[in-house]
């Protein structure tokens, strides 16, 4: 049966007909239809839950269904027209949404429907999203003065161009620096996957002969790991922790120091004239975790209980070099060694797992793991308009054959993409004014290395992971129960608790039943062997305690950056004290690993990075009824589906967690899924 996307998906993005000379006239037009709507709604005095959240989620609706894929393709298909089209957009969204916030004459008339008899009418979840609704009006400083009112949106608008740049600096500098290799023995170690891609990257750029290395991820850990060629690892290391930085090949050029140190300048601004002490309170008022020192304990307790065993590790590490002759292990040592290690010790190599993992068949058996868990299957489409050839589109289909929601997946690394993974979404599940549901739609973005030399995408394990947990966002996004847009998906969840979908699926890629849906040679499509589960199950947390102490330091690093800012401070100092601290192996004085920390400059992690670590207690803790019950128990499965996923923001996460584990969580599934004896 042939579908027309233009009949199920009215309302999905042209992506093949946006252009950047459209872009800044929709959204100026748009802005001013929602002050008009606002106005209207204020004028007429009514109230209702209907007229106010339903009337004006509609109209915040039309602004992001225009902006939200131009913002997308900023991030996953960027040109130079395309990100002057969006940055000049950016001042007008900061201001129409900090001038919304702020508007008293709204903030009252949601506070009237608060306090009417008609609150009491709504379901808990309509009555959530109001209340979140004047939670947010008071933290975008609805109560201010008209002065302090005006420095707050100032600072808002600065915010919004400062991110932005941070963003497009980190893309420019890791796209600024490019290697030119013509003689094979350089490149000695890579695996043939790593110099496929880089002979076809080479071709791609007008070379007609040798390889290319750039700075995408997939191409430096590959070097990282396996290149034999030590001055090339070192020139390569040295390139990526100093991208947009005062240091390395490019020092100066794409500078985030004076943007990062500006961006910590204004957040504490806006705390403090919200009446917080600093930007870490601010932040975790819409958080779990109560305050700044229950979050430095959470982590200084991780650290003190990992640390001992992190420090034995890099002692085993620092031996086995020796042992090999390389006794003065440097930075751009340590991925290589660590993998020889980790091939001696369990005669296994991430790389020469990529075989086994073949993306066609990774991406089939994370739909059926998903499929025996909570009870939908997936469909693709092959007519609906993506942004490039290989993106593809997958329905979600439940039991009675409904379409639950639907996601682009757009896997590989390419030019003008910036790195990382992602789950963003594109359309939020609600009961719109007409009172059709609308049904919900995610992004989901990797960065994986393409297909190459004539064989297929081939993921490592480490990659699989990272799918696995985009994936889960994915989930949460989609198979929300909820109506209203506030608190529907991932909307109204707190941020120290959106990880716990993503971190707990990801336990199927470890599991011997789901291994065996998501692995088959690409060339023979036999199973992963017996023997191969085993050695990767031995290794699963092979340097796992260096790896939390990596994770502690960038979140004490985040913590205390917000925490304790001040005039003047130095942000590189801070960085150096946390390493004093928690760091098992000191970075080089030239590392810039700061400037290039989206996470907390670019993205929504600032002040709460810890988030990762917290979430999985959580992660761990709930899978941990799955490990007592059966991996892939149904009715565990479904009562994941209806109690976490289902819910969305509309209760707290700590009230969800206990309703799915009849307890609070514990710490110890995290330490025991890590091998940490703590």
């Amino acid at each position: 049966m042939s579908h027309n996307p233009l009949i199920d998906y009215p309302d999905l993005p042209p992506f093949s007909e946006i252009r950047p000379e459209h872009v800044k006239p929709a959204v100026e037009q748009l802005v001013e239809a929602g002050r008009e709507r606002i106005r209207k709604v204020l004028a007429d005095g009514d109230f209702s839950y209907r007229a106010l959240e339903l009337t004006l989620a509609e109209e915040d609706e039309r602004l992001e269904k225009a902006f939200g894929p131009v913002g997308h393709l900023n991030a996953v298909a960027q040109d130079e027209a395309l990100r002057e089209a969006y940055n000049a957009c950016l001042p007008l969204i900061s201001e129409y949404s900090t001038e919304v916030g702020q508007n008293s004459a709204l903030f009252a008339a949601y506070q009237a429907l608060r306090d009417s008899d008609e609150f009491n009418t709504l379901t808990p979840a309509q009555q959530k999203d109001i209340d979140n609704t004047l939670r947010d009006f008071r933290l975008s400083g609805v109560a201010l003065p008209e002065a302090q009112k005006a420095q707050y949106m100032e600072n808002a608008k600065r915010l919004s161009e400062l991110t932005t740049r941070f963003e497009n600096n980190l893309l420019d500098a890791t796209q600024a620096w490019k290697k030119h290799v013509t003689d094979e023995a350089e490149l000695a170690g890579l695996p043939d996957t790593a110099l496929a891609g880089a002979a076809d990257r080479a071709r791609a750029e007008g070379l007609e002969q040798g390889w290319l290395l750039t700075l995408d991820f997939p191409v430096f850990f590959a070097v990282m790991s396996h290149a034999e060629n030590r001055a090339l690892r070192e020139e390569m290391y040295r390139a990526f922790t100093t991208r947009a930085s005062d240091q390395g090949p490019h020092a100066g050029e794409y500078d985030n120091g004076a943007v990062m140190d500006e961006i910590l300048k204004l957040r504490h601004e806006q705390a403090n004239l919200l009446g917080f002490a600093n930007y870490a309170d601010k932040s975790l008022a819409t958080k779990m975790a109560r305050d700044v020192e229950e979050v430095i304990g959470f982590l200084d307790d991780l650290a003190r209980r990992a640390k001992p065993q992190a420090e034995r590790e890099v002692a085993a590490l620092k031996a086995f070099a020796a042992e090999q002759g390389a006794d003065d292990l440097q930075p751009w040592d340590l991925g290589y060694w660590s993998e020889r290690l980790r091939e001696a010790r369990y005669d296994l190599s991430d790389e020469a797992l990529r075989p086994w993992f073949p993306a066609e068949k990774v991406i089939d058996g994370m739909f059926q793991v998903v499929g025996k868990l909570f009870g939908i299957r997936f469909r693709q489409r092959d007519d609906v308009d993506t942004w490039h050839p290989d993106v593809r589109f997958f329905e979600l289909v439940d039991d009675d054959g409904s379409v639950r929601a639907a996601f682009y997946l757009d896997m590989y690394a390419r030019n003008g993409k910036r790195g990382g993974a992602w789950m963003d979404d594109a359309r939020v599940r609600r009961r719109r004014l007409d009172g059709e549901l609308q049904t919900p739609v995610a992004y989901l973005t990797c960065n994986f290395a393409p297909p190459a030399g004539g064989k297929p995408g081939l993921l490592t394990h480490d990659e699989v992971v990272t799918l696995f947990h985009e994936f889960g966002h994915g989930l949460h996004h989609m198979l929300t129960e909820q109506e209203v847009a506030g608190i529907s998906g991932i909307n109204g969840v707190a941020w120290d608790a959106v990880e716990l979908p993503s971190q707990f699926l990801e336990n199927w890629c470890w599991t011997e039943e789901g291994l065996a849906l998501i692995s088959g040679h690409y060339e023979t499509g036999e199973p992963l062997p017996r023997e191969t589960l085993d050695k990767m199950l031995a290794a699963k947390n092979f340097q796992s305690a260096m790896g939390m102490m990596r994770q502690l330091e960038f979140s004490l690093f985040d913590m205390r950056l917000h925490a304790e800012y001040r005039e003047g401070l130095n942000i590189q100092q801070v960085l150096d004290e946390v390493r004093e601290q928690v760091s098992v192996i000191k970075p080089p004085a030239f590392n810039r690993f700061q400037n290039g920390f989206g996470h907390i400059f670019a993205g929504g992690y600032a002040a709460g990075y810890y988030s990762y670590k917290w979430a999985e207690v959580l992660s761990c803790d709930a899978y941990a009824r799955f490990e007592e019950e059966g991996p892939f128990n149904e009715a565990t499965g479904r009562d994941f589906r209806e109690k976490i996923l289902a819910r969305g923001g509309s209760r707290e996460p700590m009230e969800l967690f206990v309703d799915f584990r009849g307890r609070e969580p514990s710490v110890e599934p995290l330490l025991r899924h890590s091998g940490i004896e703590g």
